[in-house]
């Protein structure tokens, strides 16, 4: 019986290549009982901060087990390659230590035990490669799912000195909020680092000003409360606002994309939009 059932990988590989079958095949070559979910490989290359807020919208609803996250832009570099419990050892993240699983680490209260993948009996090769997902993760990933305790895989790193997330923060400047879209979804809904009670000072409708000009928005509770053509800002899935439209891409619409700045001010039809200011971002250790 393994210690661990469940491998949730995500990854920017995409489907095109044959990297994401070769991690599958050699997880289940060494733990032949365990079973991988795709979380999604369609991250945008080497975007870091997008494949780790994908994790983190993910984790709450993961089977405990371990996680194999690979967007890896350094990979063959000095930069470690970690795993990491979390949940009292309910879970133990594995990839690189760029960031990509630092929001996670964060979202669960911090990290248990944290060790630097190097010992040779679970990992393929010792040399510096260009796909450590095969070489080094997904044979560590297999070992923790046999029973392989953590510590077998290398020394113990103290989870202070892990790379810290970068999580974009709002701010607050006389009534107007700066904001940033996290992640815009396959429907084109704009996903903003804004907690609806960021909101409550605001009235139904608001302007939200961006880099091409702005547009009125109404807060509404449902897709189908819109009007056509009507834009508006709802609270997702996730407990964040969002941009939308109704049956249309927002993000299309507005010239909108990951990173993108959106200020959000009351609405008054006598004042013209502010000015963009650019979004302050914070240092957030896990």
């Amino acid at each position: 019986m393994p210690r661990y059932d469940t491998v949730s990988f995500l990854s920017d590989y995409g489907r095109v290549d044959e990297f994401v079958g070769v991690v599958h095949s050699i997880i289940r070559s060494i733990a032949p009982d365990v079973r991988v979910i795709d979380i999604t490989h369609d991250i945008a290359p080497y975007d870091v901060r997008s494949g780790g807020l994908a994790l983190v919208r993910a984790a709450n609803y993961l089977a405990p087990g371990v996680v194999v996250a690979v967007i890896d832009p350094t990979v063959g570099t000095p930069r470690r390659p970690i795993a990491v419990e979390i949940g009292g050892g309910s879970s133990v993240l594995v990839g690189p230590d760029n960031g990509v699983l630092a929001p996670v680490v964060q979202l669960c209260g911090g990290a248990g035990r944290a060790v630097e993948i190097v010992n040779p009996e679970y990992r393929f090769t010792t040399e510096p490669g260009t796909f450590d997902g095969r070489d080094v993760f997904a044979p560590a990933a297999a070992h923790l799912c046999n029973g392989v305790d953590l510590a077998e895989l290398g020394p113990s790193i103290d989870p202070i000195s892990l790379f810290p997330a970068m999580i974009p923060l709002t701010r607050e400047d006389e009534g107007r909020l700066h904001s940033e879209v996290l992640w815009v979804d396959h429907y084109g809904n704009a996903q903003l680092n804004v907690d609806p009670d960021e909101l409550e000072a605001f009235d139904d409708h608001v302007r939200l000003v961006m880099d091409d000009g702005s547009r009125v928005a109404r807060r509404v509770s449902t897709f189908a409360d819109l009007e056509n053509n009507e834009l508006g800002l709802i609270v997702d899935s996730y407990g964040l606002i969002t941009i939308v439209l109704d049956k249309r891409s927002a993000a299309e619409e507005l010239g909108l994309s990951t990173a993108s700045a959106v200020t959000i001010e009351q609405f008054d039809e006598t004042r013209p939009p502010s000015v963009i200011t650019p979004v302050q971002l914070g240092q957030r250790r896990s």
